[in-house]
């Protein structure tokens, strides 16, 4: 760069000109001129004071800039380390959900199986994990497939209704045998059965009783027969509703007493 381009003219800044301008170099340099210049002497009174004074308050952005940048590349490290930790806390995740998915799987796989022949009289049945498009086990699907007596081997949909409800039923208690809970409410799920299958799933279902508590909504007489006890909601006047409660385990001793 020439000394023309770098410099005004020191007359300029002496007759009061508002901002003496001095043209930046590449990366913000500004050229300081260190021999004279086609044989003449720069005079560098006021305007060498200037000059230094521009340099001086191009350190200081320098500085502010420079500490600026710095931060905001601790801050940039502080994101990686942070995505990084989060990754490696998500990939510990899935190994232990995966796990944890496969061995609780193969044990509702194989109590659905003892189940279904139980509930159904006879019969097959299986649960099979489909692909994954992710390659993730943890996002495919499970298929069920059920062969009630009689019949060939299918999938459920292809089920009639009161098989499809047994087979979930079946599915039910094969997921409670995994981790029985102290206490359970099923909300009709026999409504699609015959009695000839109610029987069969109060049964059970009287058998589970010893290790979960159930209360059962339903309609069906079998099923009330096999409760310890039955609660019901009566009218006996308009608009007035009361809770009548009975344990049938006291009438079957009142009948033993009279027989």
């Amino acid at each position: 760069w020439g000394q023309d381009e770098t410099l005004l003219s020191l007359k300029t800044w002496l007759a009061g000109s508002q901002i003496l301008l001095i043209k930046d170099m590449i990366f913000g340099h500004i050229y300081r001129p260190k021999r004279p210049y086609n044989g003449n002497a720069i005079q560098m009174n006021s305007n060498h004071i200037y000059t230094n004074y521009l340099f001086s308050r191009n350190d200081e952005e320098y500085n502010e800039l420079n500490e600026a940048y710095k931060e905001l590349l601790t801050q940039r490290d502080d994101l990686y380390k942070a995505q990084e930790d989060l990754q490696k806390v998500i990939d510990d995740l899935t190994k232990e959900m995966t796990l944890t998915f496969n061995e609780g799987f193969k044990t509702i796989k194989s109590n659905f199986t003892k189940i279904f022949k139980e509930l159904f009289g006879g019969g097959t049945a299986d649960l099979i994990v489909e692909e994954s498009l992710t390659g993730d086990p943890l996002d495919a699907g499970i298929e069920i497939v059920a062969e009630p007596p009689g019949k060939k081997l299918q999938k459920i949909s292809l089920l009639s209704g009161g098989e499809m409800s047994l087979t979930a039923i079946a599915i039910l208690f094969a997921i409670l045998r995994l981790r029985p809970m102290p206490f359970c409410v099923l909300d009709e799920i026999e409504a699609a059965l015959d009695d000839a299958n109610v029987e069969r799933f109060a049964k059970y279902l009287r058998n589970f009783s010893k290790e979960t508590q159930f209360i059962c909504i339903t309609h069906k007489k079998v099923t009330m027969e096999n409760a310890d006890g039955l609660f019901g909601v009566t009218m006996p006047e308009k608009g007035v509703s009361s809770i009548v409660s009975v344990k049938l385990a006291d009438v079957a001793q009142i009948e033993d007493f009279k027989n």
